[in-house]
């Protein structure tokens, strides 16, 4: 991905057949799509790819379990089927995870194994594996550092892994691959046309000051929780309520295992998880609904508070304050027509079309993008079924597959790339922590527009998530190779490091 190139094509492209605003999950589900049926596609994004909620998730692609509490059998299978097929066209990025509920009381085990063979039967042929019942010794093997006192055993059941931001900036890529283009830090400002029909937007390369009218055919809003200067004309009883999901990162001392814990019922009826990510240990989430709508959520002490009180009910190492290397909150969008609590509403999704054309997709969760995408495509679509192919997503592979994967390799995630990222530089880990090596910020820059520092330490490698501290020890010298590679000068180097240590600060205690 070059930015360069893509506004040369953006200058030279008179009319879109669609463009969507918004590069989270959401909105690149549906570029791809558009893009592998063979529409001229633009996605524009204010800030980064993935810059939102889309980089901030539990690192899960699952069907949802506590979903079947609430009776929502119909979002469970969809997503258990998209699990799957997530799994078949990313194995480099989605990976199997062992989960286990402990249990300390006989008739949990009669409880939560009936909702977890459940979940077992309604994944059918999708399933990663069965349920089982495990005792108390297999139980402590596998789950080395849980409170031993009263433990009866275990429930195993398996479910998908993934990196959020990492597999966001794979789908920018296969998007590319398939003809599109997506340019990121442009700014929707207004829409072209009149109230009628949509014709297009005003845009702001924010980095360049410059602004674009855009013209497309069709014309998605997949912006989430951000998106109400958008949908204000929408006069529609549905609307979209915003809960915040905060997790903690803690040294993978605290649950030294590959099998992740899943605590079934925390202080406010909700489920937790607790859950080995790149030798580290993250528990999340909260589900707080929130007025707040902000790109950096910041750090609430009642959230933390919470994660921590709930952990150590389950964890022989009690962690504390002091233990957190990293605290990072995303924003749900949640579709409402009731006073329901957030945490008993559906994160289903729908498709709203303006009277001026416009297509909104609201709602939703990451395992869930493709279909969303489909969908939305389908739509879009409806009238002129024979313009465009048929949807080909569930069958295309995105960039960087490989079937096999080395898990063992820091640079697995980058699948069939990964002979490209050793060429261009170093291949020593500047940190003991977290592996981050130079050709990987070199890749990062030539080959999937990383334009600032927080690019590199927060989404294309995930330093600023797991250990921000870390992240502001390593901003010197990642800024440097930078500045060196991007032919910027040190007051360049010197406002971008201002930035990030002041933006890491929101990351730590």
């Amino acid at each position: 991905m070059n930015r360069d190139k893509n506004l040369i094509k953006l200058c030279k492209t008179d009319v879109w057949d669609l463009l969507v605003i918004g590069g989270g999950a959401t909105g690149l589900g549906a570029a791809l799509e558009g893009a592998s049926r063979g529409m001229k596609v633009l996605l524009i994004d204010k800030f980064d790819f993935a810059k939102g909620t889309s980089s901030r998730s539990t690192k899960l692609v699952h069907g949802g379990v506590r979903y079947l509490r609430n009776g929502d059998f119909k979002l469970v299978r969809k997503a258990l089927k998209e699990r799957h097929t997530l799994k078949k066209i990313a194995p480099h990025i989605v990976r199997n995870r062992d989960f286990i509920i402990p249990i300390y009381s006989w008739l949990d085990f009669f409880i939560y194994g009936i909702g977890l063979k459940l979940y077992d039967l309604i994944a059918g042929k999708w399933s990663f594996g069965p349920t089982l019942f495990l005792n108390q010794k297999k139980t402590s093997l596998a789950l080395p550092g849980i409170i031993q006192k009263g433990l009866k055993g275990g429930i195993q059941y398996q479910d998908g892994q993934f990196d959020d931001a990492r597999f966001a900036i794979s789908l920018a890529k296969t998007i590319e691959e398939q003809g599109g283009v997506c340019i990121n830090y442009m700014e929707f400002l207004s829409l072209l046309g009149g109230a009628n029909k949509a014709e297009g937007i005003i845009a702001k390369d924010t980095l360049n000051d410059q602004s674009f009218s855009i013209r497309s055919t069709h014309i998605i809003n997949a912006t989430g929780v951000f998106g109400n200067p958008i949908l204000e004309e929408v006069k529609s009883h549905i609307k979209i309520r915003t809960s915040r999901g905060t997790h903690i990162v803690l040294d993978r001392a605290f649950l030294p295992s590959n099998t992740a814990l899943m605590v079934p019922k925390t202080t406010d009826g909700r489920v937790l998880f607790v859950i080995p990510w790149r030798n580290h240990v993250i528990i999340g989430t909260t589900d707080i609904e929130t007025e707040n709508i902000s790109f950096e959520p910041g750090k609430s002490q009642s959230d933390i508070d919470f994660l921590l009180a709930n952990a150590r009910d389950y964890l022989t190492k009690q962690p504390t304050l002091k233990d957190i290397k990293s605290i990072f909150s995303g924003l749900r969008p949640l579709v409402s027509t009731s006073n329901k609590n957030t945490k008993h509403l559906s994160r289903d999704h729908i498709l709203l079309q303006s009277e001026n054309g416009l297509l909104h997709i609201l709602g939703g969760k990451w395992t869930t993008y493709r279909l969303m995408g489909e969908e939305a495509i389908d739509k879009i679509l409806a009238h002129k079924p024979h313009d465009f192919s048929k949807s080909k997503t569930r069958q295309l592979r995105l960039n960087g597959y490989h079937e096999s994967p080395n898990v063992d390799d820091p640079l697995h995630m980058y699948g069939n790339q990964n002979k490209i990222i050793e060429s261009l530089g170093t291949n020593i880990s500047l940190s003991q922590d977290i592996f981050l090596s130079e050709g990987m910020i070199i890749y990062a820059i030539q080959y999937e527009m990383a334009l600032t520092l927080e690019d590199i330490l927060a989404r294309r490698s995930r330093v600023l998530f797991l250990n921000a501290k870390e992240a502001v020890r390593l901003a010197p010298i990642v800024v440097e190779i930078m500045g060196k590679h991007l032919q910027k000068d040190k007051k360049w180097e010197k406002e971008q490091r201002d930035f990030f240590i002041l933006l890491a600060s929101n990351y730590y205690l």
